[in-house]
Order: structure tokens, then C-alpha cells, then sequence
């Protein structure tokens, strides 16, 4: 069962074990290779020590040979050597030791220590064999390191056991806050967490805490889409009787051909106003209720806000053109693609002075390219910001457009990506990635 912060705790734990019983495992070693040299040492001086004494007694004592000891002994002058045993071994032996210098070396012909012990007696040579010592050695380490072994994995049992208990409601706390979206709805709160023994007055606080925060939050982004649904509708029914009227009197022979210009502005600034409208209404709704839905044609959407804006880059010299390449459909609310591209054709007219706005629609992308100003990189960073504008004082609108314009594409599927260029223009690009069969 996966567990991010019980596991990594147990795997500190695992790691402390291991190289706490690694270096106690050298510890030892080190001791008793030490340890051993030292007592070969003792033994070997207390051989030769208790020969000696033996041998102001009887001078024809023997040294001593065993198992895990030899003993010769070589007079002064180049006499017999004295030894228990005789024959080929002894003399193969004694052969080794012959060159070895005063004092402690090492055997050459097999693991163990050698003792030269000159007197005017003579030299006596002792030599100890450790193979035993060494496979007694071998056993307590191999004993060692299998108690190391289980030491560590029970504990890494046991802190796992624990550290899983007291971690588990601060992992589960976690989760539920990286499933929730602060910008959604009530039912994405993270719901706090159910009293469990162990769990730790801290994440209780936590949890309490946070869900103090959801509710906070959840009112906020309920508040504000009562506010933005209630003004919407309040400003829809005055702004269909501005535009009323405007239509009225510029379809009135009587008036004057001067009014007809502050007419057009205010029939254009209407129509804005009813976009932007539209587009707060959409994005007030609960994200679980979509506006209703059908199959429209994705050409007919784009040449009916072409047409609505082409007023406006006639007035300017600017050319505006559509390039069909594909026929594409989509099934979604049509109006909500308009107001994304109305938004987008009115800032391209507000940005550009001369040469044209292109409009591609290929089979699942719409593509608004104009030959404007173009945005610095540093614009490019903040274009999205609500009410960000590059030129606060020379160009119209309130700066949300392109704020609007991304919410609506989240909301609804359809990404937008922007590229541009200072001096040659910019390219917004809308992502039709759920076209109807």
C-alpha cells in the first residue's frame, strides 16, 4: 500500500539500521583481528618465557610442539636442533623460520605468528598457528551479521508500525488537499478527517483548519458567481434598450448624417457590453450545469462575428479575411465560441494599424492572426491578467478579454495558445480538441 511520508520515514530508519550494524560489524572485526594478534603475542612470549625457565633445570628439556604450536630450538654454535617431532616436517618447518628475524613476524608457510627468541643459548623458534582461531572468528561474524540482519528488519518492522500509525492522518489529510480545487465547487472541500486513535491532535487542527479554509473559499466563489449572474441580468435588460434605441435612430431618415458616427460607437460598445455579458453568464453557472448544448457548424459561427465586426476594420482601412480550409462541427454552446472570437477580433482590430487579420479555420483549430504591434515576452507573461493592458491610455476596452477568453477555453475544452512577435504581429490560436462526429 503505497504510503509517500510512512515509507520514507521507515526507509531512514532501514538506512540507520544498516549502517549502524555495518560499522558495528567492522567495530568487531577490527577488534578481533587486533585482538587476535595481540593474544598470539602473549601466548607465544609465555611459551618461550616458561621454556626458558625449564630449560636452567634440564638442559635437555624439549620445546613445545602441538597442534596449534611448534617449537625449535637451535643451539649456540651451530649444534642439533632440538625438536618433538622430527623428519621432513619438522625440517620443512624449521627451514621457514631459519631467515625470519628477531622478535614477532608472520608465518610464511601458513596463517599464524612466529616468535624468534634469541639467547646465549641459543635461538628458539616459536611458531602458532591461528586457522582454528580464524574459523572461530569466521563463525562469530557470520553469527554477527545474521543478528545484525534480523535486529534490522524488526526494527524497520516496528518503526514502520509506528511511523505509519502517527504519519497516516497527516498523509491522508494530504491527499484529500491535493485533490481539491479551491476554484470549484462545494463537493471538492476537502471533508475533515474522522478521529482516529493515534492520529495526533495536530492532524485534527489540520484538517479542521483547512476545512475552515474550503468553507471560507467555497462562499466566496459562491458569492461571486451570485454577484456576477445578478448584475448580469440587471445590465442585460438596459443594454437591449440602448441598443434598441440606437438601431431606432440611425434607422430614422430624419437624422442627421453627423449622429450617425456617435450612433455606430454606441451600437459597437453595446454589442460589447452584451459579449462580455454573455461570457460572465456562462462562467457564473455551476461547473456540474453547462449551458445547453447542440451541433453547429464552426464556419458559420466564425463568418457571423466577421461580419459583425467588419464595420469597424472597414472604418479602419484594415483587411479582414476568412481562410476555410475545413468544415469542422463541434457540439457545445455556439455562442460561447462566438464571444471567445469576438473577443479575439476586436483585440486584433485594436492592436493593428495596417496590413490585414486573418481568420484560418482548419479541422480542429481557429487560428486569428494579425500583422500588429505584437507583445514583448514580458507582456506575453501577463496578456491573461484581468485587467492588464500594454497601453493603458492608448487603445479601448478594460483589459478582461483575453482573461475571458482563457476561462471560457478551460471551461469548455478548448485550450488557447498565443504566440507573438514585436512589430510583426501576434497569432492566438483556439484548440478545438471535442469536434462532433
Amino acid at each position: 500500500m503505497p504510503q509517500g511520508l510512512p515509507n520514507r520515514i521507515r526507509d531512514a530508519f532501514t538506512f540507520q539500521a544498516v549502517i549502524a550494524g555495518m560499522t558495528l560489524i567492522v567495530c568487531i572485526l577490527a577488534a578481533a583481528l587486533v585482538g587476535r594478534e595481540v593474544a598470539a603475542r602473549h601466548w607465544l612470549r609465555a611459551e618461550a618465557e616458561a621454556y626458558w625457565r625449564a630449560r636452567t633445570t634440564d638442559a635437555a628439556y624439549p620445546p613445545p610442539f602441538g597442534a596449534n604450536m611448534q617449537g625449535y630450538f637451535v643451539p649456540s654454535g651451530g649444534g642439533a636442533w632440538d625438536s618433538i617431532v622430527s623428519g621432513d616436517r619438522a625440517v620443512a618447518s624449521l627451514l621457514w623460520f631459519k631467515d625470519a628475524p628477531e622478535g614477532f613476524s608472520q608465518r610464511r608457510d601458513t596463517s599464524g605468528v612466529l616468535l624468534v627468541d634469541r639467547r646465549e643459548a641459543g635461538t628458539l623458534y616459536l611458531a602458532v598457528s591461528m586457522g582454528l582461531f580464524d574459523r572461530m572468528l569466521a563463525l562469530a561474524a557470520g553469527g554477527l551479521i545474521v543478528l545484525t540482519v534480523g535486529t534490522i528488519f524488526i526494527v524497520s518492522w516496528l518503526t514502520y508500525r509506528t511511523s505509519k500509525r502517527m504519519v497516516l492522518p497527516i498523509h491522508q489529510l494530504a491527499v484529500e488537499v491535493g485533490r481539491w480545487n479551491p476554484a470549484g465547487d462545494e463537493d471538492g472541500m476537502p471533508p475533515p478527517l474522522e478521529s482516529r486513535e493515534g492520529g495526533g491532535r495536530e492532524a485534527q487542527a489540520l484538517s479542521s483548519a483547512l476545512h475552515g479554509l474550503g468553507e471560507r473559499i467555497a462562499s466566496f466563489v459562491r458569492r461571486e458567481r451570485e454577484f456576477t449572474r445578478d448584475a448580469s441580468h440587471e445590465l442585460r435588460t438596459p443594454l437591449t434598450v440602448i441598443r434598441v434605441a440606437s438601431d431606432m435612430i440611425a434607422a430614422d431618415p430624419s437624422t442627421p448624417p453627423h449622429q450617425q458616427r456617435p450612433l455606430l460607437r454606441i451600437r459597437r460598445a453595446s454589442q460589447d457590453m452584451e459579449a462580455v455579458i454573455d461570457a460572465l453568464l456562462v462562467l457564473a453557472r455551476e461547473r456540474g450545469v453547462m449551458p445547453q448544448s447542440e451541433v453547429f457548424e464552426v464556419a458559420t459561427v466564425v463568418d457571423e462575428e466577421v461580419e459583425k465586426v467588419r464595420p469597424m476594420f472597414d472604418a479602419k482601412h484594415l483587411g479582414l479575411r476568412v481562410d476555410l480550409q475545413a468544415s469542422p462541427r463541434l457540439e457545445a454552446p455556439p455562442r460561447v465560441l462566438g464571444v471567445m472570437l469576438g473577443h479575439l477580433l476586436r483585440n486584433a482590430w485594436a492592436f493593428t494599424e495596417k496590413g490585414e487579420v486573418v481568420v484560418v479555420v482548419a479541422e480542429d483549430r481557429i487560428v486569428v492572426r494579425d500583422t500588429g504591434i505584437g507583445m514583448t515576452h514580458e507582456v506575453l507573461q501577463r496578456v491573461y491578467e484581468p485587467f492588464y493592458r500594454v497601453d493603458p491610455f492608448g487603445q479601448v476596452g478594460k483589459g478582461i478579454g483575453l482573461s475571458i477568453v482563457r476561462r471560457l477555453g478551460t471551461r469548455f475544452g478548448w485550450p488557447v495558445s498565443l504566440d507573438s512577435t514585436p512589430g510583426e504581429g501576434t497569432t492566438v490560436t483556439i484548440k478545438l480538441t471535442r469536434p462532433a462526429g
